[in-house]
């Protein structure tokens, strides 16, 4: 491993160390376990069963040579239960986006915008998409770009850290739109970044290194724009986001099982081809060549009547084979009850309609479980980009879930007697925020039109 203290003494020795190195950082890194599990948990993600797409159904000839069968059906059926499931767990922590607890105040003491107004429109975007590729891939990364977060997947960035304390210390992005084309790179450092592109395997530098907030000014003698200032973060602003404390894809240990039931079903879909067809069982009939049997199956197939002489004992029979489809149909549901329960999803094939909210919840404990676990690692990384911008703050996640309403609504109205009328209309689970503000505005206006001239709303008599 390439770390932060091998970059430093490169870049001391001279511009060619500090290139050679740039390049060792990203073939070490394509060449990583994690690097190559990510890679096919993106094939996974796009429902490209790697195991399935590369089976080969083979038979064996009577001296034991394996032979692909060409002749067989080969179907190749590839479930989602990968991105259905990372997608519901990052979905049911963010799908509401994030929230903070306290409000930014200025250096005068003054209210300003909230921290989610600074943090701009497109976090929520963000920082569901950050999250998405640290659960599949394990970690991934944002890059605090002044007003806004840009991810970097573990494929197209390698973290650089420090020997000593562990942590994060630069980082190399780099991408190209195919083969063909350059590669380019950015190296990023505390104190800026610089920008390369590789073409023949040689990397060069295409721009200098440059601060990460530089201000431009118009000059009015000459109207030419200038650099004012060029400033840092004082840290790298490239935050690591991690899943879980694992720091590994969720495909480990899930693979397996996914390819266990696409097989299966690939092969149950094939068995149902391949023995579609009544097969015959010809006796004594064994003085005939391939020609012979060949005419009398395409004679079997047009006209359904073939001669036969059963004199001498000979027979033909018909025989249909017989797929096992219950014991198939239940390993099937064993190998997705199993999915389900080791990744800690909800299945929703196993909340009842009707059920009460207490079965509800306990079929939500395992994704809560999960969710709490998501919540607290992606949150560390939100807290990072608040330090980033000075910004010292919590941030909230909001869960979406089913609900048994009607019994929800029952419980409010057995507590009505005890609670104010907007505290009901909050609590009403088919009521949305805008719409019980607009019945209390409406109530409040009713109840002024009621009042007696000369009253206040509050029914006391005005002053003189």
């Amino acid at each position: 491993m390439i770390t932060y203290q091998d970059l430093v003494a490169a870049s001391e020795k001279s511009d060619e160390a500090k290139l050679s190195t740039v390049l060792r950082v990203i073939g070490e890194h394509e060449r990583s376990e994690a690097y190559k599990t990510a890679k096919v948990a993106d094939a996974y993600d796009h429902r490209r069963n790697v195991t399935v797409n590369e089976y080969v159904r083979t038979v064996f000839s009577l001296t034991g040579t394996p032979i692909e069968d060409f002749t067989a059906s080969n179907n190749k059926i590839a479930s989602n239960f990968f991105n259905r499931l990372n997608t519901q767990r990052v979905m049911y922590s963010l799908g509401r986006g994030v929230s903070f607890i306290n409000p930014y105040e200025a250096a005068e003491g003054d209210i300003v915008d909230e921290v989610k107004q600074l943090l701009g429109p497109h976090f929520d975007h963000d920082l569901r998409e950050v999250a998405y590729y640290a659960c599949i891939h394990g970690r991934a990364y944002g890059f605090w770009n002044l007003d806004r977060m840009h991810v970097f997947k573990l494929t197209e960035f390698a973290p650089i850290y420090d020997e000593r304390t562990g942590s994060m210390r630069a980082g190399v992005r780099f991408w190209r739109l195919d083969k063909t084309r350059p590669r380019y790179v950015t190296l990023y450092e505390e104190d800026g970044y610089t920008e390369y592109v590789e073409r023949d395997g040689a990397l060069r530098e295409e721009a200098p290194k440059a601060a990460y907030l530089t201000e431009f000014a118009t000059v009015p003698f000459d109207g030419e724009v200038r650099v004012v200032s060029e400033l840092n973060y004082g840290t790298l602003p490239v935050v690591e986001f991690q899943a879980s404390r694992l720091r590994q894809s969720t495909l480990v240990g899930m693979r397996e099982a996914i390819d266990s039931y696409d097989l299966i079903r690939s092969g149950f879909a094939n068995d149902l081809t391949d023995c579609a067809e009544i097969y015959w069982i010809v006796e004594n009939y064994g003085g005939m060549s391939d020609s012979d049997l060949a005419r009398f199956r395409d004679r079997m197939r047009i006209t359904h009547i073939v001669p036969a002489d059963t004199s001498a004992g000979g027979r033909i029979t018909p025989y249909v084979q017989e797929v096992p489809y219950q014991a198939r149909q239940a390993y099937l549901t064993e190998i997705r009850d199993g999915i389900y329960e080791d990744f800690g999803a909800l299945d929703v094939h196993a909340v009842a309609a009707g059920a009460t909210n207490d079965h509800i919840d306990a079929a939500y404990q395992p994704l809560d479980e999960n969710a709490s676990d998501l919540e607290h690692w992606i949150g560390d990384g939100v807290r990072q980009i608040l330090a980033l911008m000075g910004i010292d703050d919590t941030p909230v996640f909001r869960r979406d879930r089913i609900s048994n309403q009607r019994e929800q609504v029952e419980m409010v109205v057995a507590e009505a007697q005890w609670l104010d009328r907007e505290t009901i209309l909050r609590k009403l689970p088919n009521l949305t925020p805008d719409e019980v503000a607009a019945i209390l505005t409406r109530a409040d206006e009713q109840d002024a039109l009621r009042m007696p001239m000369g009253y206040s709303a509050t029914g006391e008599e005005p002053l003189t």
